[in-house]
C-alpha cells in the first residue's frame, strides 16, 4: 500500500481539522480560522457553506465524529429568512447571518443536505423523520423557486462565480446543481412520499438530459436558451454522489475524458477552463489544482472500477502535502488557504471508498 504511513498520518490530522471546524453551537464552518495553525495571511473562511458542511458530516461519519445532528439543528434553526423564504444562500456566519456572498441563491446545497439526511438515515428512513421540518421546508423551497424548467431566481453553483449566474431570461441551469436538487427531492420523497417533489426531480432530471450535448459529446456545465460549453469538473457529481448518471454510461465516460484532456494539468484536477480564482492577495493570477476534485474523481475511477486511475488521482494529492491539506495546489510559491475542512473531506471520504480506512 503506496504511501500507508502519510496516509495515516493525514487521516489523523483530518480528523482534527475537522473536530476544529464544527463549533459548539452546532455550526460547521469552511475553515476555523480561530486555530493557530493559520497564518495570518490565510483567508477568512469561517463561515457556513451548507454544501461544504455536509461533505463534513459525511466524513464525520466515517471517522465515528458525530457532527450531523447539531449541524442539521442549526441550518433549521439559524440562517436568516431561511423560514421565510425557504431559500438557503452562499454563506453564514456561525450565529446564522448572512454573510460574505449576500443573498446569492444557490440551489445545490438544499440538495446536498436532502441527500446528506437521507444517506444518514438510509437503514431505517423513519428516523430520518426527527427532520421533518427541515426536509419540508428544503423541498417545499426548491419546488416553490422551480418553474418546470428553471429556477426563478438567479442561481450560482458552487464554484460561485458571479459571473456566471444563470437567468429566467436565458431559461438556463447549472447541471451540477440540477443533480444535486434532483436527487435530494427524490430522497425527501422516499422519505415522506410527496407526489409534487418527485415531479419536480423528474423535471430537473429531464432537463439534465438535455444538457448532454451530442454535438460536443460531453455534459454542458450551463444549457438553456444559451448554452455555457467550458469544461467544468464538476459534472462528476452526476455520478457521485447524486446517481443520476451511472459511471458506465457512455456519455459520462466521454465527460471525464473531456475533463482529463481539458483541465487535468500535471495530475491535478482544476475546476474549469479559464479558471482564474486562486483566493490568493487581490488579483486573480490562475487557479491552481484543487484536492477536492482529485478526491471526486478518484471516487468516480473507483466505482467505474478503474482502480488504478483511482489510486493515481488520490495519490497525486498525498505526493504534495504533508500535514494539511489546501483549497488549491499551485506549480508556483502560492499556497492557498490550509488546511481547507472541504479538502479534508473529501479525503476521507475518497480513503473510505479505496480502502484506506479499514
Amino acid at each position: 500500500m503506496k504511501n500507508k504511513k502519510k496516509i495515516q498520518k493525514l487521516i489523523k490530522s483530518s480528523k482534527a481539522v475537522i473536530s476544529d471546524c464544527a463549533l459548539e453551537n452546532g455550526a460547521i464552518v469552511a475553515a476555523n480560522t480561530d486555530k493557530s495553525y493559520y497564518p495570518r495571511e490565510a483567508g477568512n473562511y469561517r463561515y457556513v457553506w451548507p454544501r461544504d458542511a455536509s461533505f463534513i458530516c459525511l466524513a464525520g461519519k466515517y471517522l465515528n465524529l458525530s457532527l450531523a445532528e447539531k449541524f442539521l439543528v442549526w441550518l433549521y434553526k439559524k440562517p436568516e429568512d431561511f423560514k421565510k423564504e425557504k431559500l438557503l444562500y452562499a454563506n453564514y456566519s456561525t450565529n446564522g447571518r448572512i454573510a460574505s456572498l449576500g443573498s446569492q441563491f444557490e440551489p445545490d446545497q438544499m440538495g446536498i443536505v436532502l441527500w446528506l439526511i437521507h444517506f444518514l438515515y438510509k437503514d431505517n428512513l423513519n428516523n430520518a423523520l426527527k427532520h421533518q421540518a427541515l426536509i419540508k421546508r428544503l423541498a417545499e423551497g426548491l419546488c416553490q423557486a422551480w418553474n418546470k424548467t428553471y429556477f426563478l431566481p438567479n442561481t450560482l453553483d458552487l464554484w460561485e462565480d458571479g459571473f456566471r449566474k444563470t437567468s429566467s431570461v436565458m431559461e438556463n441551469n447549472f447541471t451540477y446543481s440540477l443533480a444535486a436538487c434532483a436527487r435530494g427531492l427524490l430522497c425527501a420523497h422516499e422519505i415522506i412520499p410527496n407526489k409534487n417533489w418527485e415531479k419536480t426531480a423528474k423535471q430537473m432530471i429531464s432537463e439534465i438530459e438535455e444538457a448532454y450535448s451530442k454535438e460536443f459529446g460531453y455534459f454542458l456545465r450551463n444549457c438553456g436558451r444559451i448554452c455555457d460549453k467550458n469544461i467544468d469538473a464538476s459534472l462528476v457529481g452526476l455520478v457521485w454522489p447524486f446517481e443520476i448518471i451511472s459511471p458506465k454510461d457512455e456519455r459520462i465516460i466521454k465527460t471525464i475524458k473531456k475533463i482529463e484532456q481539458n483541465i487535468v494539468v500535471s495530475g491535478g484536477v482544476h475546476r474549469f477552463q479559464f479558471d482564474y480564482f486562486d483566493s490568493e492577495g487581490t488579483a486573480w493570477e490562475g487557479g491552481g489544482a484543487w484536492p477536492v476534485l482529485n478526491f471526486w474523481l478518484a471516487i468516480y475511477w473507483h466505482l467505474a472500477g478503474h482502480k488504478k486511475k483511482a489510486e493515481s488521482y488520490y495519490q497525486w494529492v498525498i505526493e504534495r502535502v504533508d500535514k494539511y491539506i489546501p483549497e488549491q495546489i499551485f506549480q508556483d510559491f502560492r499556497q492557498g488557504i490550509s488546511p481547507l475542512a472541504w479538502s479534508h473531506a473529501m479525503f476521507i471520504i475518497a480513503s473510505h471508498y479505496l480502502g484506506y480506512l479499514k
